[in-house]
């Protein structure tokens, strides 16, 4: 999906040279024309950056950039100006500013600039995410849930995380049941303490009552040392018991006793260890079914049944599909050192429109490939063959790569030999376009632009400052 920038300028030629560069780049735009205008922009929301003038009438940029950081700590913006003074300069970062350009500031600059600050901005919001997730909180908020099916399981979702009522999350493998189950945790007062997932279709069968109830040092062959168990280890949290349908029937019975008496039976103990342990359960199976076949105890179906949640496969969420790519793109970039930005239009018609059999856990593996094959800024659909049935070529498509960075008429075959009026423009000319078209293309990646132009770093670099371009933002590695 497109990013959103806010432009405020209260120059109108100004601000409409910043709109056309800015959305060549591909971005969509909003433009304001002073600093109330834009606080009250962001106010309504639907902004990922925005581009601030600091010198204008009413509400100065300076005063209207505090408050946006107020309100909206986490929204990236870039002041440009033409006052380059230090204590200018210094305000600005001060006052929350991801970058100062001074004016008049390249296209290229400033698009660079803009990319790097979203990039920033998402990994910041990854990190908190997964910082919640480790510490227990991770909340219905850090959901992906768009979609009225999931907007329906997210209400639900949070009316049981309010009570200690059991929940039991049905649906099919790959949906997302453990997020869930994370998110009922954090919106319970239980939030912040142990969250323990069980797998119990993963557990050996013959060890299966050791690793949930625990065992005694000596209890039975290889129990060297005493093992608290997953019930223990939740103490005061929650245990979610994922597949609770693979349970064998001897250790449904000990379950059960679990859930009514508040205590465990440690393998080989001689005394119950009292324990407060939220469950949320979940199966893909059909445990009404299971219970007719006696496959399934009946007193614990009732049991665990008492707050069952259906969530949607992805196929009747398709309107998050969006989002989930973005969210992946930007975790396996932090993780394998990528710089995807997105996904071509024709790339997210095309996952938008699969059924994704494996759900959830099949796009992320989807996109993982994808990002990790990609040589380009933006997934094209040759690189999720298995659904798009074309295989990659051997190097990124020069037409993908325009397409998605959205350049007019100046650079539709990339830099034009031809000049306006007709004849050849001169060799400094097209070189300083090329440049500029590699720099705009790999995100300022100096030594993939290098790469790819087929010249060394440092001549790259001799020809960015004979061109005047301003690089001190671009990436070195």
């Amino acid at each position: 999906m497109p990013r959103t920038i806010l432009v405020v300028d209260d120059d109108p030629a100004q601000r409409r040279l910043l709109q056309a560069g800015v959305e060549r780049a591909g971005f969509v735009t909003r433009t304001a024309e002073d600093g109330a205008q834009a606080v009250a922009a962001c106010a309504a929301g639907g902004v990922d950056l925005v581009l601030l003038d600091l010198v204008m009438p009413g509400l100065p940029g300076m005063d209207a950039l505090k408050e946006m950081r107020i309100a909206h700590r986490d929204l990236p913006v870039i002041v440009l100006t033409a006052q380059a003074g230090v204590e200018t300069v210094v305000q600005a970062m001060q006052a929350g500013a991801v970058d100062f350009l001074i004016k008049p500031a390249r296209p290229e600059r400033i698009v660079v600039s803009i990319r790097n600050a979203l990039r920033m901005s998402e990994l910041t919001t990854e990190v908190g995410r997964l910082t919640r997730k480790a510490t227990g909180r991770f909340g219905f908020e850090d959901m992906i849930a768009a979609a009225p099916a999931m907007r329906h399981v997210v209400r639900l979702g949070e009316r049981a995380a309010a009570s200690s009522i059991p929940v039991l999350l049905l649906g099919e493998s790959g949906v997302g049941k453990e997020v869930v189950a994370r998110a009922i945790h954090a919106g319970s007062d239980r939030a912040g303490r142990p969250f323990v997932a069980v797998n119990c279709g993963a557990l050996p069968e013959n060890l299966v009552e050791s690793i949930l109830f625990g065992h005694e040092k000596g209890a039975f062959t290889g129990a060297h040392e005493r093992h608290a168990g997953k019930f223990v280890e939740a103490n005061g949290g929650t245990l979610f018991l994922d597949e609770i349908g693979e349970l064998p029937l001897d250790v449904q019975v000990k379950l059960l006793r679990v859930l009514q008496e508040r205590e465990v039976d440690p393998v080989g103990g001689r005394r119950a260890v009292k324990v407060d342990v939220r469950i949320v359960s979940a199966t893909n199976r059909e445990l009404a079914a299971q219970v007719s076949e006696g496959r399934f105890r009946e007193d614990l179906f009732y049991r665990l049944n008492v707050f069952p949640l259906e969530l949607p496969p992805l196929r009747e969420r398709r309107d998050d599909v969006p989002a989930l790519v973005q969210r992946f793109i930007t975790r396996f970039n932090a993780e394998e050192g990528k710089h995807v930005q997105g996904a071509l239009p024709e790339t997210m018609a095309l996952l938008v429109g699969h059924d994704w059999p494996g759900n959830v856990r099949q796009l992320e593996n989807a996109v993982f490939r994808a990002v990790i094959l990609c040589d380009g800024p933006f997934l094209r659909p040759e690189d999720f063959p298995q659904i798009s049935g074309v295989q990659a070529l051997a190097g990124p498509d020069p037409a993908a790569l325009q397409a998605a960075q959205g350049f007019a008429s100046a650079f539709v075959a990339g830099p034009s030999v031809l000049g306006d009026d007709g004849h050849l423009r001169t060799l400094e000319a097209i070189e300083r376009d090329l440049i500029a078209f590699a720099i705009e293309t790999y995100a300022g990646h100096m030594s993939e632009v290098a790469r790819r132009l087929g010249i060394g770093r440092s001549t790259l670099y001799r020809k960015v400052r004979e061109h005047g371009f301003d690089v001190d933002r671009l990436k070195l590695g």
